[in-house]
């Protein structure tokens, strides 16, 4: 090989690369998507010491949450930031971007995941440790949180793939029957809103020849109207509402959330539809703006439908776990509002709602889970008397049904008390009442569960004001009871203090907001942060 010339004039690469060494700072970018995939590469190579799994789950989430929490002050402090791979200027390079909006999802999916994690031990049995609950666990988080600190759409796509893997997993742990059947129904529509969504970037790329988020939201204010971009956000848009679950792609979310075990099943409703709602955020309002404007109308009436929709499900429902999955879903409409009308309002409403949601259906589906322990089963017709069981843990579910239908001064009610403003000052009374009248609903649903489960003196067909006892199950273990219903404490515990101190989430979903409708700030931010 030959020598390098000494007389060779220098290359200078500070154009296109950065030049300055890496801090910690930059790395805090990394680290919460490195951290639970590190762990659960652990969690594989230790696969036969199952005793192992759970404190090394629980650790990796632990700093997994301290990460996102030291990255969302910073960006709190300083604004969006950015690291690209291989030392490139943006938007040159894969990107890995934080703002307010990703970093407070990504912390809240983090404590959801931690608390949740807890109740695995009782909950999760040795064959399901054996066959992967704790790694696919990690890579679910790995997904999640991925998806919410990227700065590259391709890479959206490529951490969609990542949580969908991990949940087909998590999803079929046990083998039972209505697992499988509930994985076909789940993976059959995913799989097809994940085709659409590459179609749909490569669409996007093909037109504006950048992935980069930051040179996209640039691009698409300054492209011509021969650019096919109405198309392209018509495309994503219908991508990620069928994965948020939305109205009328709404139906595989309650025919598979009910059958995996409640741990998966409160892991899902917290965290996977929120990946989606986030997606519909970033691109329908950040970066596709004007193009999704041109298709609002559309929007409203899939908000709205979703919202009354759900509700009507959740009160013509039988089964516990599938009514919280018709609640998740009328969720869902109350945080589309923000795409569909646009405002800084609209969107701080939606994402308040957006946040609360995580933990309250997160805890929701646990303490459904503590009720199938004791009795042995989630259909209504069959439950009764737990409130004389235990008085404590019926005033806990009710503090999270109050919260769920939006009453105050729950976490709930500030979201929709801002929405319901939205609305009107959008000139949308229809929709402010399709608020109301779905927080009706839910509080009916929410109230029928209430009075079956935990009122009446037993199961149905006996003596009314009597106490029936046989079929309900203590669980006698305090270690079980603790962990299974811990978390559900824990988590009525920060839905009532967010409901108490609203200004702490509600000011960073203003901050997110705000960030959404400014493109011009994130792209100036994100462009031009490592710029010479």
């Amino acid at each position: 090989m030959a020598a390098p010339d000494p007389n060779a004039p220098a290359v200078d690469i500070a154009a296109a690369m950065v030049t300055a060494p890496s801090t910690f700072a930059d790395w805090l970018l990394i680290l919460p998507v490195a951290v639970p995939l590190l762990t659960g590469a652990i969690l594989v190579m230790v696969r036969h010491h199952t005793h192992l799994h759970r404190p090394l789950a629980g650790a990796g989430l632990a700093i997994l949450l301290g990460l996102n929490l030291l990255l969302l002050q910073r960006v709190v402090t300083e604004g969006p930031v950015t690291m690209m791979m291989g030392g490139w200027l943006p938007p040159f390079g894969i990107a890995f971007t934080a703002d307010v909006l990703g970093a407070t999802f990504a912390t809240t999916a983090a404590f959801a995941a931690l608390v949740a994690t807890a109740t695995a031990g009782p909950s999760i049995n040795t064959a399901e440790r054996r066959y992967g609950f704790y790694p696919f666990l990690m890579l679910l988080m790995t997904g999640v949180t991925g998806a919410f600190l990227t700065g590259d759409i391709f890479n959206l796509y490529v951490w969609f793939e990542v949580l969908l893997i991990s949940s087909f997993g998590l999803l079929v742990l046990g083998s039972e029957k209505r697992q499988i059947d509930g994985t076909v129904k789940y993976g059959i529509l995913n799989l097809v809103a994940t085709t659409l969504f590459l179609a749909s970037v490569g669409l996007l790329y093909g037109t504006l020849g950048t992935l980069n988020m930051a040179d996209i939201a640039a691009k698409a204010r300054a492209a011509g109207p021969e650019a096919p971009l109405v198309t392209i956000a018509a495309l994503l848009t219908f991508a990620f509402a069928m994965k948020a679950a939305a109205f009328p792609l709404n139906f595989w979310l309650p025919a598979s959330y009910h059958t995996p075990t409640p741990t998966v099943s409160a892991l899902f409703a917290g965290l996977l539809t929120k990946v989606g709602v986030y997606a519909l955020l970033k691109v329908g309002v950040l970066l596709l703006g004007n193009q999704t404007g041109a298709f609002s109308s559309v929007l409203v009436v899939v908000a709205g439908s979703t919202m009354v929709i759900g509700a009507l499900g959740a009160l013509a429902g039988s089964d516990l776990r599938r009514i919280l999955g018709w609640l998740v879903i009328s969720g869902i409409g109350s945080m589309l509002i923000g795409v569909a009308v646009g405002t800084p309002t609209a969107l701080t409403g939606s994402i308040f709602y957006a946040v609360q949601s995580m933990l309250v259906m997160t805890a929701l589906y646990l303490a459904a889970g503590v009720i199938e322990a004791r009795c042995g089963t989630g259909d209504l017709r069959r439950l009764g008397g737990l409130y004389a069981v235990s008085p404590l843990f019926a005033g806990v579910v009710l503090v999270l049904f109050f919260a769920v239908a939006g009453l105050p001064p729950f976490s709930g009610f500030w979201p929709k008390a801002i929405l319901v403003e939205a609305t009107l000052a959008a000139d949308l009374p229809w929709l402010a009442a399709a608020v109301l009248v779905a927080g009706f609903l839910q509080t009916l649903a929410v109230g029928r569960v209430w009075l079956y489960a935990f009122w009446r003196g037993g199961p149905e067909g006996t003596p009314d004001g009597t106490l029936q006892l046989a079929g309900i199950g203590r669980i006698e273990d305090p270690a079980d009871r603790i962990a299974l219903v811990g978390p559900v404490v824990v988590l009525a515990g920060a839905v009532v203090l967010m409901g108490l101190v609203p200004t702490v989430v509600g000011g960073l979903a203003e901050d997110s907001a705000r960030g959404l409708i400014d493109p011009a700030g994130f792209t100036a931010r994100v462009l031009g942060a490592t710029a010479p």
